[in-house]
């Protein structure tokens, strides 16, 4: 019986070990999220991006020089003109498309974008170019998840994808 408890014991303590590990290296792990949809409704092809608001925090201080809130509508200029800068998209010519800036979310959490391009479904051979964050953080994994027809298709950039193509 002794046994049994020390055997409880021994396990209990580590997972405690293991849960405040996780806890202090949680954030050791940069990444972000995209789900580009086209909205048969409207006939625009939507994006939504996902990142840390830590990361981006970080990301605008080391640029900017001076922390900003997410939250304040004074941060949004900022933002836009570094995700416009670090996320395209080009047609199968090459030509960059529309994207256009709809707006941003912060919690204490996330940090939520949302642009759109207007009147337009992804073709085939949309090349996509994504390094937001990649350039600050060099472990930074983006997934961009593409739903038009068919299957979603999941891409992940890195540094050494910062560009790739649909199907």
């Amino acid at each position: 019986m002794k046994l049994r408890h020390t055997a409880y014991s021994l396990m209990a303590g580590s997972v405690a070990l293991l849960l405040a590990a996780g806890s202090a290296a949680a954030h050791n792990f940069h990444m972000g999220l995209a789900d580009i949809s086209y909205n048969a409704r409207s006939g625009n092809t939507e994006i939504v991006h996902t990142y840390t608001t830590h990361d981006v925090a970080t990301l605008l201080a080391d640029l900017y020089g001076r922390n900003l809130d997410l939250g304040q509508p004074d941060s949004e200029a900022p933002i836009r003109k570094y995700v416009e800068r670090q996320f395209y998209l080009q047609d199968g010519q090459g030509q960059r498309l529309p994207v256009q800036w709809l707006g941003v979310k912060a919690d204490a959490d996330t940090l939520t974008i949302f642009q759109e391009i207007e009147g337009r479904k992804l073709g085939p051979a949309t090349r996509i170019h994504n390094a937001v964050l990649i350039d600050f953080q060099p472990a930074q994994k983006n997934t961009v998840n593409i739903q038009t027809d068919g299957p979603v298709q999941t891409l992940i950039f890195d540094q050494q994808h910062l560009e790739l193509e649909t199907r």
